[in-house]
């Protein structure tokens, strides 16, 4: 008889972890208790222009506040909570939907699995992931999916794909090879506005005049390919070893058995391939006409293509199935293809439910303050530490801090709001090579890194939602479990490749 492996703390505090959804209900019954202890207790943040900007924590028993509660919960919090994530998730999976009802997805997998080992399968998932931020969120409602259905195909684990994937989409999320990113803009704009608004010049190491747009670009780059080879060495060693030795179910409606591609089902591909092309022809078309960029009132360049991107990729995701699909005889009537998509809408009923509480908390946690104040005691704690004579030290302790409120704190430009006029005066005044352009690239990598464990990131109730597809048992302490190794990685790895970056006084970017 077999030795019995002994249980990890880990593991056995992940299995005690509850459901999301309940995760959020106690979360928003604590926050509603802490704001009636702590109703009215103020403080003090500096603002981008240094000035100072005082906060009030909110009893939200009052009147005013409770009234708020009810009229906001179904319309801002819920369902417009974050520019409409929940739309964009619903809208994804009517077309990537139709593709995968069509039959297209598991062609294009079968396809994939007989000309690629999934040996270096980890590498591509988490470069794409990282690439994918490009797309705003549609990483992670498409590639964690599709990494999935990828590795059902391959016979492996599902799991292993998705958790490389979700590796690169969120804690690679500041990475990328495309400069000009919308994350480099959000974050490089309003590091000139705090620096500016202090004093404090915004310029590199080297005296030179920084680009907020471009200003981390070396770094970036350097990040995706060290993130990329980071994730396919945690992937390889640590995940698909443990995965490898777990069971997964295969939902009934998924048939992957026939791993051939029969002929009437490459005629379908390319049938496929014109849909696609049409679908890129009006894209273009619409891109060159009623959806070309244009210079807004303000005097800013506004491209309605990348501002709408979610709803190109859906488009034509539901071009290509549409195609597939009445090729290979699956959508034989217009019928077929509604059923198709409220067979996938149909599964989407925890998703609703975990969004109306987790939406509804996160918004609470920020108009009451509550984020603010947790963001103001870490901003706190770090100018407590005494180690202003070690810029190294400060530096890795800024990161740390960041990384911790991460898990507590969503939203990387509210909590860069909050924590960029404090530190990137303070470090710039400690030590004159601790440049914005730093400062802020330290930010950048804290705040990714550990998105990926973080219960309250947007999507960690979606992802684990992906995942039970195919272990319907697994719980968010198990979700956490698989990705650490990727987040510790990850966090010691990029802080390193930071720290070298000033040390040599490397450029940054340009």
């Amino acid at each position: 008889m077999g030795k019995v492996k002994k249980e990890s703390f880990i593991e056995k505090f992940g299995k005690k972890i509850p459901d999301p959804v309940i995760i959020f209900m106690i979360l928003y019954a604590v926050t509603f208790v802490l704001t009636l202890v702590m109703g009215g207790k103020e403080f003090t943040t500096l603002g981008a222009d240094g000035a100072d900007i005082t906060y009030s924590v909110k009893n939200m028993l009052n009147a005013e506040n409770f009234r708020w509660i009810f009229d906001n919960a179904l319309l801002n919090n819920w369902l417009a909570y974050g520019g409409g994530v929940l739309g964009t998730i619903l809208i994804v999976m009517l077309g990537v939907g139709l593709s995968e009802e069509s039959g297209l997805l598991s062609t294009l997998i079968k396809k994939i699995g007989l000309k690629v080992s999934d040996k270096f399968l980890p590498v591509v998932l988490v470069f794409l992931g990282i690439m994918s931020s490009i797309a705003t969120d549609a990483g992670y409602i498409i590639l964690i999916p599709l990494a999935g259905l990828l590795y059902v195909g391959l016979k492996k684990n599902p799991l292993i794909g998705m958790a490389a994937a979700f590796a690169g989409v969120s804690a690679g999320f500041s990475a990328n090879l495309i400069p000009g990113t919308p994350i480099d803009v959000i974050v490089g704009n309003n590091a000139k506005i705090f620096a500016e608004g202090q004093g404090v010049p915004f310029v590199s190491r080297a005296g030179e005049a920084l680009n907020p747009a471009t200003m981390h670009y070396f770094f970036i780059v350097a990040s995706t390919i060290l993130l990329s080879i980071i994730g396919y060495f945690v992937t390889a060693k640590f995940v698909k070893p443990r995965l490898e030795k777990e069971t997964y179910v295969i939902p009934e409606d998924m048939n992957l058995n026939d791993f051939s591609v029969k002929p009437e089902e490459n005629k379908a591909l390319k049938s496929a391939l014109i849909g696609l092309l049409i679908g890129l022809a009006i894209v273009i078309g619409l891109a060159l006409g009623p959806l070309a960029p244009f210079i807004g009132e303000d005097g800013t360049k506004v491209n309605p293509i990348m501002d709408n991107v979610i709803l190109i990729i859906t488009f034509l995701f539901f071009m290509t199935g549409l195609f597939y699909g009445k090729r290979v005889g699956k959508f034989k009537n217009a019928m077929d293809i509604v059923k198709a998509m409220s067979k996938q809408m149909g599964g989407m009923g925890y998703v609703l439910v975990l969004t109306f509480f987790s939406y509804n908390f996160l918004a609470l946690l920020s108009f009451s303050n509550i984020g603010t104040y947790i963001t103001y005691l870490g901003a706190s704690f770090l100018q407590n530490l005494g180690i202003d004579k070690y810029p190294v030290l400060l530096l890795i302790g800024f990161i740390l801090v960041t990384a911790l409120i991460n898990l507590f704190v969503g939203g990387l430009t509210s909590k860069w709001m909050l924590l960029g006029p404090i530190f990137i005066p303070m470090l710039y005044n400690v030590n004159q090579n601790l440049t914005p352009d730093l400062v802020s690239a330290a930010y950048r990598l804290a705040d990714s890194s550990t998105n990926v464990i973080s219960p309250l990131m947007s999507y960690a109730g979606i992802i684990l939602v992906f995942m039970r597809k195919y272990k319907p048992d697994y719980t968010l302490g198990d979700m956490i479990r698989l990705m650490m190794p990727y987040s510790i990685a990850f966090l010691i790895f990029w802080t390193t490749l930071l720290i070298g970056f000033f040390v040599f006084g490397l450029p940054l970017g340009f």
